[in-house]
């Protein structure tokens, strides 16, 4: 059989995004749905492998579809060592630090090691691409102003990466030739100046930049410290506070950009206070981070699900376009970047990276 498909794989924590692609194109796809008790078996992610594996091979049988016909499989990365941004092959050393969590827990840990188990025994290579630990600050960029804390690179790799990679594409050009400056606008935001293809620093989508639609993004340090200090909450409920019920669900009680539009929409003045405070916050730090790019900007990408809000868009857009063009891409197609990051090695335009190689071990 000709070897032809590549299979994507998108481990979440309730459900494992599958996916067939022909070159760009999607043959089939599915959300496989994991219910909670099938879950609380396990104790740790990786424990989860065998159960989601079964899953995969389930679906691709019901589809008719031979692993003996994949040229590659991909999938999601984890929580790695900091690393420069590419497609990575998965390997021991990195299946080793994907099971014990080097840098935490989460379902997209299975992502390279489920990948691996089914291309080893078709023979072929397995991949990861533009993990969320993708980490290419210049040094300047790490220190934070306190010596015990450090700057970290935690983003939105996968999506930032490859809305450049299109935006180049579109252009006629190499991603190296190119200063963009891209705001993942998501649950969390995180916005990226990527001078000539690299990430050279951002803000921590958690814990730092404009507030979210669940997270309060920068705080006033004195008045943060006092509130925890106060008596009044737990380590844990602070944390909550911080990352859940911060943003725009603190303010507004639903971190949902429909429901606010449509609040605002019937003439709710503090909806329109607030959804606007976001997108000045986001307005303010795209025109930080174009300082770190020296003003020399091509363009500015907006782009994640509340991308897909004119209100939201136009609002920064009247902010930050004296800076340069402004072009919108909504939503983030995970599955088809993970395609395309393996293709790029596939059709040489990139060359696959070894993890021991980009990381101090």
């Amino acid at each position: 059989m000709t070897r032809k498909y590549v299979l994507v794989i998108n481990p979440g924590s309730t459900s494992t995004k599958v996916a067939i692609y022909e070159a760009e194109k999607e043959i089939k796809s599915n959300k496989i749905t994991h219910q909670l008790k099938d879950l609380e078996k396990y104790a740790r992610v990786y424990e989860q492998y065998d159960y989601r594996l079964k899953l995969i091979y389930d679906w691709l049988a019901k589809e008719e579809i031979s692993t003996s016909s994949l040229v590659a499989v991909v999938g999601r990365g984890g929580l790695l060592r900091s690393i420069p941004g590419g497609t990575y092959i998965v390997t021991e050393k990195m299946i080793e630090d994907l099971k014990i969590g080097i840098q935490g827990e989460h379902a997209s840990n299975l992502g390279g090691i489920l990948a691996k188990g089914i291309a080893d025994k078709e023979g072929i290579k397995s991949y990861i691409v533009d993990p969320v630990a993708v980490d290419e600050f210049k040094d300047i960029a790490r220190i934070s102003g306190l010596k015990e804390i450090k700057r970290k690179s935690l983003i939105h790799a996968l999506n930032i990466k490859a809305v450049s990679y299109r935006r180049a594409k579109e252009l006629n050009k190499d991603l190296s030739e190119l200063n963009l400056i891209v705001a993942h606008l998501g649950g969390g935001i995180s916005i990226a100046p990527v001078k000539k293809g690299k990430m050279i620093d951002v803000n921590n989508a958690s814990e730092m930049g404009p507030f979210s639609p669940d997270r309060t993004g920068s705080l006033p340090v004195g008045d943060i410290v006092k509130l925890c200090y106060s008596g009044k909450y737990t380590h844990e409920e602070m944390k909550i506070k911080l990352k859940g019920k911060g943003g725009l669900s603190g303010y507004l009680g639903t971190m949902d950009a429909r429901e606010i539009e449509a609040m605002i929409a019937q003439g709710n003045k503090k909806a329109d206070l607030i959804y606007s405070a976001m997108a000045y916050q986001i307005g303010k730090e795209i025109g930080s981070v174009a300082t770190v790019l020296e003003g020399n900007v091509d363009n500015i990408i907006l782009t994640g699900g509340l991308a897909y809000s004119k209100y939201l868009t136009d609002f920064i857009i009247g902010m930050v376009e004296f800076i340069a063009d402004v072009v919108i891409y909504p939503g983030e197609d995970e599955m088809d970047a993970l395609n395309k990051g393996v293709l790029r090695v596939l059709n040489k335009e990139e060359k696959e990276k070894i993890y021991e190689n980009e990381v101090d071990l």
